[in-house]
Order: C-alpha cells, then structure tokens, then sequence
C-alpha cells in the first residue's frame, strides 16, 4: 500500500509519503529543505548524509506524524532552528 499527498504549508508544499513494508508504516513529510522521518529509517546515516532530518516515533499514519513532535533530529536540522520537542507543525513551516 502507498499513501501519497501534499500538504499545504502557507505558500509552500511539503510531500506526505506512507509505504505499508513488513506490517508497519514507512512515514516520510518532505520540504525543499529537510524532511521528517518514522523511526522506520535511521537518523545516524541522515547525519552522515548531511539531510536536515528530524524523526517522529509512535506514529502510523501520515496526520498522527503531523500532529506530533521532534524526537530527535540531525545537526542539520539544529541549523534550521528544530529542537526536540517542538510541534511537527512547525518543523512543517521551516522545512517546507
């Protein structure tokens, strides 16, 4: 199964990605200048990669990624000022 749409972030547009893998959801929301990613993918290799990445856990479904916060996210993604805690909402508007 794959679930794709773009979400509306003021005048900008970020990607919404679902991928059904193994009996768990792949969740991917992606901007022009990072993306938010499940704890289906590994943050360590986006470090290595120098993606601005910022990871959601315990979410299955592309809205319960949406309304939730940062985990964790890159050094990249520090620059772009995202912190742990804060609402994905916002990392929405930074990265989009």
């Amino acid at each position: 199964m794959l679930k794709y749409r773009k979400i509306r972030v003021g005048r900008k547009y970020v990607e919404a990605l679902l991928l059904r893998l193994s009996g768990k959801n792949l969740i991917v929301l992606r901007g022009t200048k990072g993306y938010v990613m499940c704890g289906y993918l590994n943050l360590r290799a986006a470090e290595k990669f120098k993606d601005a990445a910022i990871k959601v856990v315990k979410v299955s479904t592309i809205q319960e990624a949406i309304d939730s916060a940062v985990h964790s996210c890159t050094s990249w993604a520090k620059r772009l000022g995202v912190y742990r805690g804060q609402p994905v909402k916002e990392v929405l508007k930074i990265i989009a």
